[in-house]
């Protein structure tokens, strides 16, 4: 049996894996036939541990687009293909995606699996609320369609279930109508954190907010942020250049990592130096500009490979959700990161909606999410994060996890029993299973 090493983005852990690719619907089958513990594989953009099993099933040839109503915006499609191959299709035809991260290098099956959510989701809520219906492979092969209406625990253990209800094969979703490919962009500095929480209720009718946040300042400029809004631009906002292709695609433009940064290159003078650079670019208090939507949703995914930042150890994301009302949670980890000197050159915040979920990651409340390079006594300062979040009534995302314990998922997650059952009942000999879920005991 020939295995592979693989990782996903983190490039942590590593692990040996037998891996296999299908095309069409009964070659699945077969392939799970007689197997234990599978996980599927979409393009490894989660950041952990939650699609690495001894055997993973890659769902990257199952990529067909299957229906596209112009009309009234609804796509269907099989559960591998890339947000990025939809993109090309939709947005010359006046539409973009309800909900997206920050990458558009991921599978439609890793945006359901993870319930990805967006800059707007405080507006929009996250990728589970355009889903009408999809199917999905079971452990025995047969295929079951769910939906909000139809095996409504299934299709609600799935929406951030980590694929551990079965294999997602297909999804219907709505669009989001536009006039333009282009962002009409609004640039705030906050000179601090307060600052920073004042302008994101100032400014919450935006449907598109995110603040990057210096981690590593103190005193009066602690929690100094650049806070970014946006909404798709309409015609009369755009020059007449832009006015003559408004739905056009944005160029492709891609630089290249083409290796790992030695580890010593990341410590925090680097990072302080990267957030002086990053917060100074701006030289005035608010600027306005219409740009594409490449640079103002995925502007990492121009850079190829820059997971490899963070050196040959990899990183973990670090990525909690706060309550609307433990602004001092927010301040208390913010300043045990700058004391320890762990700052990341990523550090991002957002504002959550109402979600009332089984497993999803957000909640009504505030994001921050962190990158961290591996190295010694990391995660010994991230158990400590960890009991910070649940003291204030937080949570950790499952997709970004790399290294909670079980009593942190389910102090965090108050319906994970009933996750679990319900996991229990669609996959009862626990054949759909990963490192992760294992980590956590949801697959004993």
């Amino acid at each position: 049996m020939m295995k592979k090493r693989i990782a996903n983005w983190g490039n942590y852990p590593v692990m040996e894996t037998d891996e296999k690719a299908f095309s069409f619907t009964e070659q699945l089958g077969k392939l799970i036939e007689g197997k234990e513990r599978i996980i599927a594989r979409g393009n490894g953009r989660c950041y952990g541990d939650a699609s690495l099993a001894p055997n993973t099933i890659s769902t990257l040839r199952y990529d067909k687009v299957l229906s596209f109503d112009t009309t009234n915006g609804i796509f269907e499609c099989q559960s591998g293909l890339t947000l990025d191959k939809i993109l090309e299709i939709i947005v010359p035809k006046g539409w973009f995606l309800p909900v997206t991260p920050g990458t558009k290098f991921i599978t439609v099956g890793g945006a359901i699996a993870s319930d990805v959510h967006g800059k707007n989701h405080h507006v929009d809520g996250a990728f589970s609320n355009h889903v009408m219906e999809m199917d999905l492979m079971m452990d025995d092969g047969r295929i079951v369609t769910c939906s909000p209406q139809l095996h409504s625990d299934l299709f609600e253990a799935t929406c951030g279930g980590m694929g551990l209800t079965g294999i997602i094969m297909r999804a219907k979703f709505d669009l989001k109508k536009i006039e333009t490919s282009y962002i009409k962009q609004k640039q705030i500095k906050a000179s601090n954190l307060n600052e920073v929480i004042e302008l994101f209720e100032k400014y919450k009718n935006y449907t598109y907010s995110v603040a990057w946040i210096d981690c590593l300042k103190s005193g009066k400029d602690f929690g100094r942020s650049i806070l970014m809004l946006g909404e798709h631009a309409e015609i009369n906002d755009l020059d007449d250049k832009k006015k003559a292709a408004p739905l056009a695609l944005p160029r492709k433009k891609f630089l290249t990592l083409p290796f790992s940064v030695p580890s010593w290159v990341l410590n925090p003078f680097s990072v302080k130096a990267f957030n002086f650079l990053f917060y100074g670019k701006n030289l005035k208090k608010e600027q306005d500009s219409v740009i594409s939507y490449e640079p103002f949703f995925y502007p990492l995914d121009a850079i190829l490979h820059w997971n490899r930042m963070y050196g040959k150890k990899g990183f973990v994301q670090y990525q909690f959700v706060l309550p609307l009302t433990s602004k001092d949670g927010l301040v208390d980890i913010m300043q045990r990161i700058s004391k320890k000197g762990m700052g990341s050159f990523l550090t991002v915040l957002k504002v959550f909606g109402k979600q009332d979920s089984l497993v999803s990651f957000p909640m009504e409340g505030y994001t921050l999410a962190m990158d961290f390079p591996v190295r010694k006594g990391l995660f010994e300062f991230l158990d400590e994060l960890d009991t910070v979040v649940l003291q204030h009534g937080g949570r950790l995302y499952l997709s970004k996890d790399a290294r909670m314990k079980p009593e942190v998922f389910e102090s965090g997650y108050p319906r994970a029993e009933e996750f679990k059952s319900i996991i229990k009942k669609y996959n009862p000999a626990f054949k759909f299973t990963s490192v992760q879920s294992d980590r956590l005991q949801i697959t004993p």
